[in-house]
């Protein structure tokens, strides 16, 4: 990492680190407002992290510093409150709560995080900075916690301190993610599977619009509480349904028209992504794997944009152009809007001697639209969380 941030943590608390954690941000394939729903989902961990920096303290006090905002909080392991006026600082504050919730013992700490996931960008900036969070209390407590209960606590804190009614998918692939490979995963039972993903010949854009989400107490919880609304609408005649993801084709075709229409169009996008993620993973452990499996890769990316478009209506004008640009390029398989939307990123799986003219295409023609200049991050599949000691 930049040596920066560690002169800045002897500036700040006086001494070295002791520990230094990382956490990815992630960027998700296919699979998009699933993972709340019990379903599938296909993300993979981007080159863009988070560091955590870390020194224990012999009193019961975290004194936390954003090396980006340039800001420090501290907070009493004893009193851990959510803070308005440093709103970056409650993915800590919650996981170190969390924790303790949970029965482990905490001592007092020096943090300092730097990072370069986008924020706002819905490249789960937050995540990575909770896991990385995670992984340094973890060291530095020398806490008894496997790596897959580590996006179990993450997310308790994120739901619960945050007030961000997120699945698990982030906080899961941030952890648990491996160089070269997506992740599939069952966000009912946690069971994952790691998905061989490194050709030479294709890549993985990252398109951002620069249209900021602000999601927390906004329309990611409304649907949220409309697909909770189509299962208690669904159970009336199929008891069995616990979340959208029981719910089958056929049974949602017998009953969909019981159903309010805008209830029935959460529900239909999250029946037939769930079906996408499922097709995504299957063609891509085809042994004899050919050209022609690529392109019907990239028309699922598409299904799933208009699918989010149109039924879910988390799109944005911005994201609507920014997919239409890519698809333009010769080269461009496919593109999606990823994250929770409402602006954000775009997602293209894109054939390798196509990159340079994407990103041409999106500098000149999305500000010429807009009046925004975008910013494209190339990526390949990479390794999820780790700590190390320093010192």
């Amino acid at each position: 990492m930049d040596a920066k941030p560690v002169k800045k943590f002897k500036a700040v608390f006086g001494e070295q680190p002791h520990i230094l954690a990382q956490a990815p941000g992630r960027v998700n394939i296919i699979g998009e407002h699933t993972d709340y729903n019990d379903g599938f989902v296909l993300p993979m961990a981007i080159e863009h992290r988070v560091n955590m920096l870390a020194s224990p303290r012999a009193d019961r006090t975290i004194r936390l510093f954003s090396y980006d905002f340039s800001e420090e909080v501290q907070f009493a392991l004893d009193d851990i409150q959510y803070d308005s006026q440093h709103p970056w600082s409650n993915y800590s504050r919650g996981v170190a709560a969390i924790f303790q919730q949970a029965g482990y013992s905490l001592q007092g700490a020096n943090l300092l995080f730097s990072g370069n996931v986008p924020i706002g960008a819905g490249l789960s900036s937050s995540a990575a900075v909770e896991v990385a969070t995670a992984m340094a209390l973890r060291t530095l407590n020398k806490l008894p916690i496997a790596d897959d209960q580590i996006p179990v606590l993450c997310q308790r804190a994120e739901n619960e301190f945050v007030q961000m009614k997120c699945g698990i998918m982030d906080q899961f692939v941030s952890t648990m993610a491996r160089r070269g490979h997506l992740l599939f995963l069952d966000c009912r039972s946690l069971e994952y599977k790691l998905v061989p993903f490194s050709n030479s010949e294709i890549q993985i854009a990252i398109l951002n619009t620069k249209v900021k989400r602000e999601l927390t107490q906004s329309a990611y919880n409304e649907r949220r509480a409309q697909c909770e609304q189509g299962v208690r609408i669904l159970q009336q005649w199929a008891p069995h349904i616990q979340a959208l993801r029981d719910v089958s084709w056929t049974e949602f075709q017998r009953y969909r028209s019981r159903m309010p229409e805008v209830i029935a169009k959460r529900c239909e996008h999250v029946i037939s992504e769930n079906h996408r993620v499922l097709e995504f993973v299957q063609i891509l452990s085809i042994k004899d794997f050919k050209a022609h499996h690529w392109r019907k890769l990239g028309m699922l990316m598409r299904q799933s944009h208009v699918s989010l478009r149109d039924l879910y209506e988390v799109s944005c004008w911005e994201l609507d152009v920014m997919v239409e640009l890519a698809e333009s390029v010769p080269g461009v398989l496919g593109a999606r809007l990823t994250g929770a939307g409402f602006g954000g990123c775009v997602v293209a799986l894109v054939q390798r001697q196509a990159v340079e003219a994407l990103s041409e295409k999106i500098q000149q023609e999305y500000l010429n639209y807009t009046g925004i200049q975008p910013e494209i991050y190339i990526s390949s599949a990479a390794d999820g969380a780790s700590a190390k000691m320093l010192s």
